[in-house]
């Protein structure tokens, strides 16, 4: 059984629903250059490695009448290395993944650079608005937490415990600007790490912090 992730263009849906109306539109279509690169290069790859350590679902991607729409399948113990393949190939090219099987659409637009760790599914290189709040939102054990980095040592991360409380922390380089507070809302946990990232610090200043020390 394989694990899929599916290439589309950035901007082409917002909403599952969207996607799903836009992966139909393209069934049929001949397959874009985008799509024609980003197959060749991902073939290329896997045919380098021994075939024990193949990264494919499948001895080949693309080839199909699917337009700009690209499927890569994967084995499972493969998912957090294609993931990041698909995520270094894909974001200069404009374009999106969408991981069926969680239910995320990861779009680039409007994203800001960041180191983005996420206790359930690993490491992605940029944070949306979206990702913030259907990341947060969906916290869950056995690892319900979430960091995004922007420099060494400055950051900010949540935890969530199991009475649904958020332990929200940032810090700022240095021990001394390190702080916590706790939020009940993923809604307002969500915005406060957005804007965080977007160097928008409104919100965070009207919250009570407490110096935190490691």
């Amino acid at each position: 059984m394989n694990y899929d992730h599916v290439l589309l263009p950035s901007g082409a849906a917002s909403t599952l629903a969207e996607v799903d109306t836009y992966l139909s539109t393209q069934q049929g279509l001949a397959e874009t250059n985008v799509v024609t690169q980003l197959a060749a290069e991902l073939n290329r790859r896997n045919a380098e490695l021994p075939e024990d350590d193949h990264f494919l679902g499948t001895d080949a991607v693309g080839g199909a009448a699917t337009g700009a729409v690209l499927h890569v399948p994967c084995p499972y113990d493969a998912i957090g290395y294609v993931r990041q393949l698909l995520f270094a190939l894909a974001t200069p090219l404009n374009y999106a993944v969408y991981d069926p099987q969680l239910a995320w659409l990861i779009d680039p637009a409007g994203s800001v650079p960041a180191a983005v760790t996420h206790g359930g599914a690993g490491e992605f290189p940029y944070l949306t608005k979206a990702t913030a709040q259907l990341w947060v939102s969906e916290l869950a054990p056995p690892n319900p937490y979430l960091i995004v980095e922007r420099a060494d040592q400055v950051y900010m991360q949540t935890y969530r415990d199991e009475s649904g409380t958020f332990t929200v922390e940032y810090r700022d380089g240095a021990s001394n600007k390190h702080f916590g507070t706790t939020l009940t809302d993923a809604s307002t946990v969500a915005d406060l790490i957005w804007e965080w990232a977007t160097d928008d610090r409104t919100r965070l200043h009207t919250l009570p912090w407490t110096r935190v020390d490691l």
